[in-house]
């Protein structure tokens, strides 16, 4: 895989483009629950699977390239390329645990893939008591708000990967405004650095041009 420093872009890949949509690049049709039930009981689906089901749960929407980011940092060993998890995907898209969408504008179709949860990860993860808060109305967010989302995740993985105080990330983070009595989310999320027993929590809104 390409290094983050190696890419020499003029423009962002999350940045804002003229008439931008959101373009459905799934599995159509029907996929029942007990089919998923079927290729785990087989060893199609393994833990791995799992592993990255829980990753795109975490971040609502993510792209591929960002899933291999995220399992190599936190030391998984059985992913040895991009490619293998390009299976992994496919594999899940198959059995509509997750589903997939690429950007399009009129500069072309867009060069990455972005992934999110179908209804049968949300039984999956149901099924070994981890939360998700999914819906399949989520799937129906705009571009704008989608490309917010990635742009927070390459901003937490920087730190994951080049900030050596880095201990963790909160994707969801939400605060509270007492003098309005409001709640809202900061779009990028929440990073948690620790040096010297001193935490310091950074919490960063992504704003697209």
């Amino acid at each position: 895989m390409i290094e983050d420093n190696a890419i020499k872009a003029p423009k962002s890949p999350f940045a804002m483009r003229e008439n931008e949509i959101k373009v459905f690049d799934g599995k159509d049709g029907y996929s029942s629950i007990d089919r998923v039930v079927e290729r785990i009981d087989k060893g199609i689906i393994t833990e791995l699977h799992f592993k990255i089901v829980e990753i795109i749960n975490t971040f609502g929407f993510i792209t591929s390239r960002q899933i291999y980011q995220i399992l190599k940092i936190n030391g998984d060993e059985e992913l040895k390329s991009q490619d293998k998890l390009n299976k992994k995907l496919e594999d899940l898209i198959k059995t509509k645990v997750i589903t997939r969408y690429y950007f399009e504008s009129s500069e072309g179709k867009g060069i990455y893939r972005i992934y999110c949860l179908d209804k049968n990860g949300k039984y999956l993860l149901q099924s070994r008591d981890i939360k998700t808060e999914w819906q399949i109305t989520d799937n129906t967010k705009p571009v704008y708000m989608i490309k917010k989302r990635l742009a927070g995740n390459q901003a937490i993985i920087a730190y994951m990967q080049k900030v050596g105080a880095y201990r963790g990330y909160v994707v969801n983070c939400n605060l509270f405004a007492k003098r309005q009595n409001t709640k809202f989310s900061a779009s990028g999320g929440q990073v948690v650095l620790v040096k010297n027993d001193i935490k310091v929590d950074l919490i960063f809104e992504v704003v697209r041009l």
